[in-house]
């Protein structure tokens, strides 16, 4: 999360007012609303690389499949954000009769910035929100500067952790029942030397 905001304090209301005009999207908290950075060329393949497998794999099935400008709120946090990508199942459920904003993602993935910041707020405070969702089931994080994903799966009241890190390495999404491979997610990237380490 950026540290610029736009004004000291403003109400949810206020913000998701701002929000619908705004040309860039911004993330709320606590009465402060925080800039996104734009994404990289890699961060963008990646993101529409696994949105496209999902689409193809959830065309039967009861479940949408969202990016990038899907707004997200954590209602018990009060954290508004725009995930990378988004799956619901079944009735998703919006905080207005704007349809703009959920409330019940089962499955969020991340696509991790070359910022450090970033990259640990996805990590720590960022999925913190996230795990208090009682939809939620699957965080998904993804580097965008070698081949490496990090999947939790909710097991009761913890979460289990499995990294994949090599191309031919399948990502198992049980709660959804799709596959990813490594190779699909990570089409058409190409890593410098300097980066793969």
């Amino acid at each position: 999360m950026s540290s610029t905001t736009v004004q000291a304090h403003l109400t949810p209301e206020q913000y998701l007012a701002l929000e619908r005009k705004a040309i860039t999207k911004s993330e709320y908290l606590n009465g402060h609303i925080y800039a996104m950075a734009g994404a990289s060329r890699e961060h963008n393949l990646i993101t529409v690389n696994i949105s496209s497998g999902l689409h193809v794999q959830l065309e039967d099935q009861p479940c949408e499949a969202y990016v990038n400008d899907m707004r997200l709120k954590i209602s018990p946090t009060g954290l508004y954000t725009y995930p990378d990508v988004v799956v619901v199942c079944d009735e998703p459920h919006f905080e207005d009769t704007d349809l703009d904003t959920l409330l019940n993602p089962i499955v969020l993935v991340e696509v991790l910035s070359l910022s450090p910041s970033t990259e640990a707020y996805d990590r720590g405070e960022k999925f913190a929100h996230y795990r208090q969702l009682e939809s939620l089931q699957e965080y998904i994080l993804v580097a965008q500067n070698r081949v490496r994903v990090e999947h939790y799966l909710r097991q009761g009241v913890q979460w289990l952790l499995t990294g994949l890190s090599d191309p031919d390495d399948v990502l198992h999404l049980t709660s959804i029942g799709c596959n990813l491979s490594l190779r699909e997610i990570y089409a058409k990237v190409k890593f410098s030397a300097s980066e793969e380490r």
